[in-house]
C-alpha cells in the first residue's frame, strides 16, 4: 500500500516563518496559514494588542467560535451516528459470515 507523500512548505503567519509538513496538496496548508494570518491581524487591529501570544490565543478563540457556530448540533448528532455505524458494521459482519 502506498503511503501518502509528505510535503514540507514554509508559510508566514503574523510575521513569523513556519515549516509545515502535510500530506497531499500544499496549497491547502498555505490557505490555512493565510486564514490564520488574516485572523491574527484582524484581532491585533481590533484590540491594539502587541503581544503575539495573546493575539494568537484570541484568534484561536475566534476561529473555534466560528467552527462551533457553523455546526452547532454536530455534538448532539454523534450518539445517533455512532449507533447507525454500529448497526451497519453488524450487518456487514453478518453478511460476510454468510458468504
Amino acid at each position: 500500500m502506498d503511503r501518502p507523500t509528505n510535503h514540507l512548505i514554509q508559510v508566514e503567519i503574523y510575521g513569523q516563518s513556519y515549516n509545515l509538513r502535510g500530506e497531499g496538496d500544499t496549497s491547502y496548508l498555505q490557505e490555512l496559514a493565510g486564514y490564520v494570518d488574516r485572523r491574527m491581524r484582524e484581532v491585533s487591529e481590533a484590540t491594539a494588542t502587541v503581544d503575539s501570544l495573546k493575539v494568537a490565543i484570541l484568534a484561536a478563540l475566534n476561529i473555534a467560535d466560528e467552527g462551533r457556530r457553523e455546526r452547532p448540533d454536530a455534538a448532539s448528532r454523534l450518539p445517533a451516528a455512532n449507533e447507525r455505524i454500529a448497526r451497519m458494521i453488524d450487518r456487514l459482519d453478518r453478511g460476510l459470515a454468510e458468504a
